[in-house]
């Protein structure tokens, strides 16, 4: 397969003329190693997954830096005794885009640079394809094509069927970097905890009830469900607490990252299956939500979604923060625009005034709508409402 265009490259080369150090991370697979050679051919590359380059980089760092003077350097969390020397290299030259260090794990990395490269990096976050780089090149009349098959690059790059790609991508990363993260001893505990997460998708996360479904404490909850956070697995959508006279959830609702490994986890055997599953808005609202997200970091921008949900069940799917109002977004999977779809907003657009911008819903329909109390958005038109 021709090299998929990210969205993020012009972002990156514009950071690696500002920061003498770019620091590229995200989940396995995503294709940072991918980006980082094709914006970069003229660098070095060296990847620290290899036994030789890993032992030079740890007995002589002095030594691999002045080799690789100007480098990509991959899972650079591996050699964490090399960031305070590439600090000391970088303030001598005093240049822009002396090193792309790419990685897979926040923990590692972060704790890292916070130490050492702090003002000296720029921090990107690259997930994997978006609907908007993958979709030309391989479009899908059903979203639940891409709900099943995910959004890994090397699954459309090597033709790997998901139900192929994500045993081994479940065993070889998730398992093994966090069991590098934390000494997890009982394997088939946190296996289980994983599909219990994906049977939450799209849910308020009660770490309680999580911790006695699995046999765990509340405590080995929190600590699991960070280092899949770290590791780019899953991510807690924050509600937006805005008072507007109502109590409201506290709790943050949970979601994948990529949806293919979210039904792999549910042992979903095909699209076709998902067209009936119980679960199937929970796996389309996530890939909405996570369009979202990618914009927001390919643009290097934090991520602004939230949901709103008061103590009577009244609620909005998403809130876009744009801080002086917010977009509130219904997210329905269904294919034909139901009175229903609009109930969640005008009680919110009703109770936040002037605070909430022109509502929207994203449906699993194919024509977009421009109607009186709400645009109506088809999934596969999304950057219509990123734009």
């Amino acid at each position: 397969m021709t090299y998929i265009k990210r969205d993020m490259e012009e972002y990156l080369i514009s950071m690696s003329k500002k920061f003498p150090v770019v620091t590229l991370t995200g989940p396995r697979q995503s294709g940072k190693s991918t980006l980082a050679r094709k914006v970069f051919p003229e660098k070095h590359y060296v990847s620290c997954e290899d036994p030789d380059i890993l032992l030079f980089a740890r007995q002589d760092p002095r030594g691999f830096l002045k080799t690789y003077e100007n480098a990509v350097i991959d899972e650079a969390q591996k050699v964490p005794e090399i960031f305070s020397y590439i600090q000391t290299v970088v303030d001598q030259r005093d240049q822009p885009g002396q090193f792309i260090l790419t990685g897979s794990s926040d923990f590692l990395l972060f704790e890292k640079i916070s130490q050492s490269l702090a003002g000296r990096t720029a921090v990107l976050r690259l997930l994997p394809f978006s609907l908007g780089e993958i979709s030309p090149s391989h479009p899908r009349e059903d979203y639940e094509d891409y709900l099943f098959t995910g959004f890994y690059p090397r699954i459309y790059k090597m033709g790997i069927p998901a139900q192929d790609f994500y045993p081994g991508y479940v065993q070889t990363y998730v398992e093994r970097d966090v069991r590098t993260l934390k000494n997890i001893s009982d394997l088939g505990q946190f296996q289980l905890f994983l599909k219990l997460c994906a049977g939450r998708t799209g849910q308020l996360l009660n770490m309680s009830a999580l911790a006695n479904e699995c046999g765990i404490s509340h405590t080995t909850v929190k600590s699991w469900i960070s280092l899949l956070e770290a590791g780019y697995i899953v991510f807690l959508l924050r509600p937006y607490h805005q008072n507007f006279g109502k109590r409201l959830v506290k709790m943050p609702k949970l979601y994948f990252y990529d949806p293919g490994l979210a039904t792999y986890l549910l042992e979903i055997q095909s699209p076709e299956q998902l067209h009936t599953h119980y679960l199937k808005g929970a796996l389309f609202e996530s890939l909405v939500i996570v369009e979202l997200i990618k914009k927001r970091y390919n643009q290097g921008k934090q991520m602004n979604c939230y949901f709103w949900r008061d103590k009577t069940g009244n609620e909005v799917d998403c809130l876009i923060d744009r801080g002086a109002s917010q977009i509130p977004l219904e997210i329905k999977a269904g294919r034909t625009v139901s009175p229903d779809f609009f109930k969640g907003l005008e009680y919110y657009v009703k109770l936040a005034g002037d605070s909430a911008a022109r509502p929207c819903v994203v449906y699993g329909g194919n024509a977009n709508q421009n109607r009186s109390n709400a645009d109506v958005i088809s999934w596969n038109k999304i950057e219509d409402l990123l734009s």
